[in-house]
């Protein structure tokens, strides 16, 4: 299997980096990146979204190009869940959203299976989500990629 760059999630900054290593940039033969990728690109918007702003579609300008399949988009539109509350309304939608994203590993033949959890952790009023992806290889061995803060709730 090649090997890919990298991206290193911090948990602490919510955010993704690249690193170095012995004075070159560390790779992975697994899926984590594309799974980072995937879920915390932000999709654009469908039609039928609640927008604060309905001119803030989000999305990755690249959809807009001709793609191999017609329809392919890229990230998710967790983005959507930034100001929710959690309620087991966004609890689902969450759920859904991401296996919306990762759902291309499917039809591209990357894996056999996709196993997405989201739970719910914290005290009221400073409660999390936290996401959890398993990924079951086509060799039959199984990832586990772990979020544990996908957002701080706000509640108004």
């Amino acid at each position: 299997m090649a090997s890919d760059i990298k991206i290193l999630w911090d948990d602490l900054y919510q955010e993704g980096d690249i690193k170095f290593q012995d004075e070159d940039l560390i790779r992975e033969e697994g899926l984590s990146t594309a799974v980072l990728l995937s879920l915390f690109i932000d999709r654009r918007a469908d039609s039928s979204d609640p927008l604060d702003d309905p001119n803030d579609l989000r999305g990755w300008w690249g959809d807009r190009l001709d793609a191999d399949t017609n329809g392919d988009q890229i990230g998710s539109r967790l983005w959507l869940l930034d100001r929710s509350k959690t309620t087991q309304e966004t609890i689902n939608n969450c759920k859904i959203y991401a296996e919306e994203a990762l759902q291309w590993m499917l039809d591209d033949g990357v894996c056999a299976d996709i196993n997405v959890t989201v739970e719910r952790y914290g005290i009221a009023g400073n409660d999390r989500l936290a996401l959890k992806v398993e990924i079951l290889k086509k060799d039959g061995n199984t990832e586990v990629i772990k979020y544990n803060d996908v957002w701080d709730a706000q509640f108004a």
